[in-house]
């Protein structure tokens, strides 16, 4: 007997699954530079880089200002950021599939 397991379950585990991901799991990323940097630190042009223009946003540097408990800032961005993107996801989502009934009626 096979068991069917229907699209919404598996989309809700897999928001589930990055919520904690995002929330939990993102304390424990390495501390150490990201590829960008560690490339630029190789060649020698780490110390050129300046101020990203969006560095002084409530949201900069994989953190919310203002919070001081660096594990809960960057458990909370996380949750923030995927959620942002759920949103737009959802919403091309919603846009494409109206396009394509909108195809279909003619």
């Amino acid at each position: 007997m096979k068991h069917r397991i229907s699209t919404r379950a598996v989309v809700l585990g897999g928001v589930v699954v990055a919520l904690l991901l995002a929330a939990v799991v993102s304390f424990y990323a390495s501390g150490s530079p990201d590829g960008l940097e560690r490339v630029a630190e190789n060649l020698g042009f780490a110390g050129t880089a300046g101020e990203h223009a969006a560095g002084d946003s409530p949201l900069a540097d994989y953190g919310i200002s203002g919070i001081g408990d660096a594990r809960l800032s960057g458990g909370l961005a996380g949750v923030i950021g995927l959620s942002v993107v759920g949103i737009v996801m959802y919403g091309l989502t919603r846009l494409l599939r109206r396009g394509d009934s909108d195809a279909t009626e003619d």
